[in-house]
């Protein structure tokens, strides 16, 4: 499947110059969700994952649909002041800006294995702060899924550790 035709292009947002991959127009189309939710469980069916954690709010879909087929626990990493518990956070640079991200304390297990599943990989920020955190709470990251990647923002300068996959990469054209 040709998955760039399932993405809708938005140009000048967040803010002008930015040409904004929008999954949402993937979730619409059920062929195109299909075929993520089929690519991401070959890619990561047979691996030793004990948890997901699904980056708001677009991981959270995909994040979830793993979680369920595999019969395993979904975390959800959320923007800071959105979760009611004692959280762990971990602040990062957008890039556009700068955000935190926490997670649920008692949602992370030391010794555990995460996959990381977030809708887009741009700089790796993201992604890194949850790993940090995964890290920093003596579990591991099993791998990170994501359906589209701009590899051109050098994303591989913070997460190359890890096995990554994207379905779809864009390189700035």
């Amino acid at each position: 499947m040709n998955l760039d035709l399932a993405v809708r292009k938005v140009a000048d947002f967040p803010k002008p110059g930015i040409l904004f991959y929008d999954i949402t127009s993937v979730f619409m189309n059920p062929q195109a969700f299909d075929f993520v939710v089929k690519r991401m469980l070959e890619e990561f069916g047979n691996d030793k994952i004990d948890a997901v954690i699904a980056i708001e709010s677009r991981g959270f879909i995909v994040g979830a649909v793993y979680a369920k087929e595999k019969k395993i626990p979904l975390v959800l990493a959320r923007k800071k002041g959105k979760l009611p518990c004692e959280t762990i956070e971990e602040s990062y640079e957008l890039e556009y800006g700068k955000a935190t991200l926490e997670i649920h304390k008692a949602d992370i297990e030391a010794g555990k294995n995460y996959l990381i599943i977030d809708d887009l990989i741009a700089t790796g920020g993201t992604i890194e702060a949850v790993a940090k955190m995964v890290e920093r709470s003596g579990s591991k990251v099993a791998g990170v899924f994501s359906i589209i990647s701009l590899p051109f923002l050098g994303y591989e300068k913070k997460i190359g550790k890890y096995k990554t996959v994207t379905l779809q990469e864009y390189h700035g054209e």
